[in-house]
């Protein structure tokens, strides 16, 4: 059966600059005390959760993983609703603001995964793949 409801337009999350600059020098750095530089002085940013979260599933700390992705994509989820989104709807992967909040929600899948949340983890991997199935397949 088609759906004949037009879908939601797409929502695009603000660039910051300034958060977007911040992250891009703590990247080069790859230092976790750089990244959580970014996240303090940033903290409704969520790339540079994202990129914490990231980081904690590198060196194998799911629990610290979990916790950054859970605030990373809480922050987008918060810079979402201020920008039009209404629970559903595309969030464009090519629209490079979006990516913190997508990264984050990956990161949050992943770490849910490891801790034994499948659950929560399929949901949130469901979620990335309905916000921008090129988003799911990129981080994949």
């Amino acid at each position: 059966m088609q759906n004949l409801l037009p879908e939601p337009p797409a929502t695009r999350i603000p660039a910051d600059e300034a958060a977007e600059a911040a992250l891009a020098t703590a990247a080069q750095t790859g230092s976790d005390d750089a990244y959580k530089e970014v996240a303090a002085k940033f903290p409704a940013f969520s790339g540079g959760w994202a990129a914490l979260a990231e980081s904690a599933l590198a060196a194998q700390q799911p629990v610290t993983a979990y916790a950054y992705a859970r605030t990373g994509y809480h922050r987008g989820l918060d810079a979402l609703r201020r920008n039009g989104w209404k629970g559903h709807g595309p969030v464009p992967w090519a629209h490079e603001p979006n990516r913190g909040f997508l990264r984050a929600l990956h990161a949050l899948s992943l770490a849910a995964a490891e801790i034994g949340e499948a659950d929560e983890a399929a949901r949130c991997a469901q979620f990335l793949r309905d916000s921008d199935p090129v988003a799911a397949d990129a981080l994949s």
